[in-house]
């Protein structure tokens, strides 16, 4: 029967054999029916459960917990509750997850609660690898956090070291430097001169490198490499920078071209700089036979500053990553190579004085380096 009205053999049938569990219990939980499919799914006859049984008996203990704490309150207090998981034991011992909606009603002036159970399997394991994954997702993002922690205290802890060693090295250096001029001036053999010459080269070389530290740390530090523009004559500033050049790189062809006339704002010891390290960058890289041309051109709205070697191209994947500190290409020497700071701080003289630096290279053509300023 169901509600007072005796069911005929097919619908009794069809209720016994849905594809879902179908359950009716008293309001202490009592099981009063359970359709085949739920006693197949938890192996047990009928008679072994109904009005042997209560529903909480089937229940795992966190099942047990959260049915009095839960389930039952809330059933009774708004007549109904819809997809609830819960685990029940099989008569076997292993466990079932469940999705069960409930519903509590008068029936011939009893309360019952009518369920329809759902075996979930499909679910528990989409949501057993939902939470693996969230968990490995929160490892990973710990972890990549802490790695990302870590590179900046060894990037900031790097950054500094190399600010104060290089800082500490300017003094020994300008004393060798002193030193080497003092003797220069004292007559010495033509072998000794030649020895000093050396010193003197070296020493230029170690103060060109000690600057470029200096100003990586200055600019990755994030205050910007310091800067004093003034109205100067670009022409003159570059011929005075290539004129030292030409002491550093003896037996090198420097030729210097000039184009238009004017004062431009700029800073001339960071100007005398940046030609400095392109033009290294070039003998470095350049045909050592054909000669390094630097070419100063002044227009009417900016000025612009160029140094073009002969040689081999600068390969294609390389050149995206040209400017980015510590990136060397192969050196023709071991006196050429450096700590690959020179592009950087070439790029970051003209981002100071509001400008950029660009570069041409392809085979029969050489290699350019282009760095425009504005005038204004």
């Amino acid at each position: 029967m169901d509600g007072g009205r005796p069911l005929s053999p097919e619908a009794a049938g069809a209720l016994d054999d849905a594809p879902c569990g179908l359950l009716r219990t008293d309001a202490d939980g009592l099981l009063l029916r359970a359709n085949r499919t739920f006693c197949a799914w938890m192996g047990y006859e009928a008679g072994q459960l109904v009005g042997q049984r209560k529903l909480q008996d089937l229940l795992t203990m966190g099942g047990r917990i959260f049915h009095q704490t839960h389930w039952a309150p809330l059933l009774q207090m708004q007549g109904s509750v819809s997809e609830v998981k819960v685990e029940m034991v099989h008569s076997g011992g292993h466990v079932l997850p469940m999705m069960v909606n409930a519903l509590r009603h008068e029936l011939e002036g009893v309360t019952v609660h009518e369920l329809a159970v759902f075996v979930a399997h499909d679910r528990d394991k989409y949501e057993r690898e939902l939470v693996h994954a969230r968990k490995k997702l929160e490892a990973a993002v710990e972890e990549a956090t802490r790695l990302q922690a870590l590179a900046k205290d060894r990037a900031l802890f790097a950054e500094q070291m190399i600010g104060i060693v290089s800082h500490d090295l300017r003094n020994p250096l300008s004393t060798i430097q002193m030193g080497a001029q003092v003797l220069a001036r004292s007559q010495p053999s033509e072998s000794q001169q030649r020895v000093l010459e050396r010193i003197l080269r070296a020493g230029d070389r170690a103060g060109r490198l000690i600057r470029d530290l200096l100003d990586f740390t200055q600019a990755r530090m994030g205050s910007g490499l310091s800067m004093a523009r003034t109205p100067v004559d670009v022409h003159a500033v570059v011929a005075d920078a290539l004129d030292e050049l030409g002491q550093a790189f003896p037996g090198r062809a420097l030729r210097h071209e000039r184009l238009g006339q004017g004062a431009c704002p700029a800073d001339a010891d960071r100007l005398a700089q940046l030609v400095g390290n392109l033009v290294a960058n070039a003998m470095a890289y350049g045909d050592p036979r054909a000669p390094v041309t630097v070419t100063s051109a002044i227009g009417d709205g900016s000025f612009t500053v160029e140094v073009h070697n002969e040689g081999e191209p600068i390969p294609p994947g390389a050149l995206a990553a040209l400017f980015q500190p510590m990136t060397r290409g192969a050196a023709v020497g071991a006196g050429a190579r450096s700590v690959g700071l020179g592009l950087f701080i070439v790029s970051e003289i003209a981002k100071s004085h509001g400008g950029g630096v660009t570069v041409r290279s392809a085979a029969g053509e050489g290699t350019t380096f282009s760095a425009t300023f504005k005038r204004a």
